[in-house]
């Protein structure tokens, strides 16, 4: 987080925690709120990787499981970046700005990621840096959202009505359209803070596990580094969301992603579920199920604070287990989860 907008943000008396708002004075009447509110929260736990040169799109393609192609200045893409056995170490959103094509995914995987694929390099014309520090990121969401946004940005979002991650671009700023009512602008500091302070007169500031329960409502996974090599996209459902592509060439794990498509044999689906509990719930807590009582049958991917109490969550499970059984948190005599659903069709 810039040293500038952690200060702003603090004198807007925002809890900072490990680099995330926390919440601005009462975190659960925050998380009420945002079940029908219009929201406004800082986005620094996203970081930024911005690949440039003449074959950049080339390398993001051999690469990527997504097809990098369909990427455009107006239309930005769900992708994972996998080992060669198929497992997901990263997966984010691939947008093109100008000339530079960027990876938004967590930032606390930025490094790594960025490592990894500077060895695929070789002579390939492309350079690849972390650009997380030239940008703000700000989330606003709720039925305001794509009003307010297009009164600061001045940006027309109304093809954001009919397509998910929509993107608009000027000199100073970029907007992500998650959906129609969750919007991600990326801008400079200067401007994050004049458009803050216009957003923050009509909706309400909140801590990112508010953004976080939105995502984790919509369907859409986040890979951490608790999480890695865990899963195959299609096991986080990225195949649903436009993530994964089966037509376009080879990319690592390719092999093993295709098989398992074709053949049939993905055996684990990532489900919505509510599990009351006061426990911590967090993501890479084992699940299990009544039949196989004495193993894993799933993974937490995501879990936030539910409004009404316990834990939302996203998690990887054996589709067998839940047709058939009931599901449990860390032991088989643990907190039931109940399944909910999400808002695209699974198989």
């Amino acid at each position: 987080m810039q040293e500038n907008w952690y200060t702003f943000l603090l004198d807007r008396n925002a809890t900072i925690e490990n680099n995330q708002i926390a919440h601005f004075g009462d975190p659960v009447a925050e998380l009420q709120y945002a079940q029908s509110g219009t929201i406004l929260t800082d986005l620094s736990h996203y970081g930024l990787l911005r690949f440039a040169g003449e074959d950049a799109q080339t390398f993001l393609q051999n690469q990527l499981s997504c097809d990098v192609r369909d990427v455009k200045p107006q239309q930005g893409r769900h992708g994972s970046y996998c080992t060669p056995k198929g497992r997901v170490l990263a997966n984010f959103i691939v947008l093109q700005r100008n000339d530079d094509w960027l990876l938004r995914l967590p930032a606390d995987l930025c490094a790594s990621i960025q490592k990894r694929l500077s060895m695929f390099i070789l002579r390939s014309r492309v350079a690849v840096d972390d650009c997380s520090d030239a940008w703000v990121r700000i989330g606003v969401a709720g039925p305001q959202a794509k009003m307010l946004v297009e009164t600061v940005t001045g940006f027309g979002l109304d093809a954001c009505n009919d397509s998910s991650l929509c993107t608009m671009h000027s000199t100073t700023a970029s907007v992500i359209c998650h959906a129609p009512d969750r919007m991600e602008i990326l801008t400079d500091e200067i401007r994050a803070r004049e458009w803050w302070q216009k957003i923050s007169e009509k909706a309400s500031p909140i801590g990112t596990d508010c953004w976080h329960w939105r995502e984790i409502c919509a369907g859409i996974p986040m890979v951490t580094t608790a999480t890695q090599e865990e899963f195959l996209p299609q096991m986080i459902n990225l195949d649903l969301i436009g993530g994964v592509s089966f037509k376009k060439g080879c990319y690592p794990g390719q092999e093993i992603v295709a098989r398992t498509q074709y053949l049939g044999k993905l055996k684990r689906r990532m489900y919505l579920a509510h599990v009351m509990t006061e426990n911590t719930v967090a993501a890479g807590d084992d699940v299990f199920c009544a039949d196989v009582s004495d193993q894993s049958c799933g993974t937490i991917v995501n879990a936030v604070s539910a409004p009404d109490g316990g834990y939302d969550v996203l998690a990887v499970i054996q589709k067998a287990s839940v047709a058939t059984g009931k599901i449990y948190l860390h032991n088989p005599g643990g907190p039931e989860l109940k399944i909910g659903t999400l808002p695209y069709t699974l198989d």
